[in-house]
């Protein structure tokens, strides 16, 4: 049994399985296991970290080509590398205390095995601390010049989780189902901010979502126009420590705007958020673009997975703890998300709204 379990982990052992693709590649959930727990130790020792991704082209990706591909990797990488699955044509190599030039290195060892040409696999190289990666088409080698840069990216890219297919059915019905009860709601709502207050009725702002995309999340408008521009003025008096900004007694809310938000009824057009896929019922808080990127690299963990309309920090905290507290709560939602998890913060979120806790 012992051997069994090393033979998994460690690639010079998987020789007696040369014939199987599926005995040199961990498989994608065990693999994004361990990117995960390498991220984790980066945080705590800052090595450098990547991660090389190697795409075989779509005609050349039988089983004989993976097996290929896993023979070569086997007799060109370290002991302390890890080989696995990404998607269907895509193999993941973890390089631990590898900058991104020898991550690039091992890319050209492995394309040179191929012959020049529509057979060479595409690579990219993805690294922790984040840096702009590079790609290559393979026909010419892995050799890249500044012209090969493309948007920044990091490895919380790929460690981001895609919301499975239980938890985008319970986002469209819980959506559409919150935005049919609340429609009678709504009307007065924007009637009392057409008339209490110069401005739209609907305010939009930039937040970063699942993997750091950016979408502009939707809410009815509790503040003067001006908001934004008085925050900076403000910052000395938020209650919540770290990036974050909450105030109880914000002078920037109009007199409609404190009653919408003691009743959470600014959130209500979220539910479109959720619809459009760029939000879910449950998750971390989305924070506005700014704050997101003034946290630190183990805070972004909570951006794994889609943001949401409740979550943990909801129903058990607000500002009533610490910032780090906060993401600490976040980053337990992403490692324990499940059905039954969603449904208790579900269930629990209406009695949080009533005996709530600190500012909005």
């Amino acid at each position: 049994m012992a051997f069994g379990i090393w033979s998994h982990l460690f690639p010079f052992n998987l020789r007696a399985n040369r014939y199987s693709s599926n005995g040199y590649f961990h498989d994608e959930k065990s693999f994004r296991f361990e990117m995960a727990r390498e991220r984790v130790r980066v945080d705590r020792n800052r090595s450098p970290l990547a991660v090389l991704t190697i795409e075989l082209p779509s005609d050349r990706a039988t089983a004989g080509d993976f097996d290929f591909l896993g023979r070569v990797l086997v007799r060109r990488l370290r002991i302390t590398d890890t080989i696995g699955l990404l998607s269907n044509r895509v193999i993941g190599v973890l390089l631990p205390d590898t900058a991104k030039s020898g991550a690039w290195k091992v890319a050209s060892d492995i394309c040179s095995v191929y012959p020049v040409g529509h057979d060479r696999p595409n690579c990219e190289v993805y690294v922790y601390p984040e840096e702009p990666p590079h790609r290559h088409d393979g026909s010419n080698g892995a050799e890249h010049h500044p012209d090969d840069v493309v948007a920044p990216s990091s490895i919380d890219t790929l460690l981001a989780q895609p919301t499975p297919p239980w938890k985008r059915l319970v986002d469209i019905f819980g959506a559409s189902i919150g935005l049919l009860t609340t429609a009678p709601l709504l009307l007065p709502c924007i009637a009392a901010i057409k008339l209490s207050s110069r401005g739209p009725v609907f305010y939009t702002q930039e937040r970063e979502g699942l993997a750091g995309r950016r979408f502009r999340m939707y809410k009815l408008r509790t503040m003067h126009v001006d908001a934004e521009k008085r925050q900076q003025s403000l910052r000395a008096m938020s209650e919540q420590d770290g990036p974050a900004f909450k105030m109880t007694d914000d002078p920037r809310t109009t007199a409609v705007g404190r009653w919408l938000r003691a009743c959470s009824l600014d959130e209500l057009p979220q539910f479109v958020n959720v619809l459009r896929g760029e939000m879910s019922l449950v998750g971390p808080r989305p924070l506005p673009t700014i704050e997101s990127l003034a946290c630190s690299p183990w805070q972004r963990q909570r951006l794994w997975v889609a943001p949401g309309m409740t979550g943990i920090w909801q129903v058990a905290g607000r500002s009533t703890v610490k910032f780090d507290q906060w993401m600490r709560m976040d980053v337990a939602y992403v490692r324990r998300r499940s059905f039954l998890c969603d449904m208790r913060l579900i269930l629990s979120t209406g009695p949080s709204l009533i005996f709530k806790r600190g500012p909005r």
